[in-house]
């Protein structure tokens, strides 16, 4: 099966009487998408990969964001310890290099001293001016922890990403605006 003989589609339209479940299914088949701008393979094998973990979590009540996290980590997306910016900057220059993108972090990020004199919240500035430049928008959402995880995005679906993280119950913010 490839992403085009799929039944969810970047124009799906919401029916009313539609399952919930089809309908978050949906948001998160545009969510890959939107993370993986120029990637239709990749979020189609994410989403394929999410579709698998639901089924595996059975009657479970699981919010789609834990099941998102583990199929797009380090990939599409970063989940990493609040404390380890080396693990944040390593995590988004991950993400960045799928457009050819070199963050300037304003520092050697291989330095030692380089991470104890700065925080996530400057590096998260920091990415986000960088990627903004190129037209991208670098995400962060709240977790449950003291941990940071985000994704990128097209900078033109900053709007489309808000209301389908609104739809999925993900708390989404900025990265300049992350604390």
């Amino acid at each position: 099966m490839t992403p085009s003989d799929h039944d969810f589609d970047t124009e799906h339209d919401f029916d009313e009487n539609e399952d919930i479940d089809d309908s978050v299914e949906a948001c998160v088949w545009q969510l890959l998408l939107l993370i993986n701008p120029g990637d239709e393979e990749m979020a189609f094998q994410q989403f394929a990969d999410y579709r698998d973990a639901v089924v595996q979590a059975g009657e479970n009540e699981v919010e789609p964001i834990e099941i998102i996290r583990g199929v797009i980590d380090w990939r599409s997306g970063f989940h990493v310890d609040g404390q380890d910016t080396h693990a944040l900057v390593q995590a988004i220059d991950e993400l960045s290099s799928r457009w050819n993108i070199s963050i300037d972090w304003g520092g050697d990020p291989d330095d030692d001293d380089f991470h104890a004199e700065i925080d996530a919240a400057s590096l998260f500035a920091v990415a986000y001016d960088r990627l903004l430049e190129h037209g991208y928008t670098l995400w962060a959402w709240e977790t449950e922890d003291d941990s940071y995880a985000g994704w990128v995005t097209l900078k033109r679906d900053n709007e489309l990403l808000r209301e389908l993280a609104t739809s999925l119950h993900i708390n989404m913010r900025l990265g300049s605006e992350v604390t």
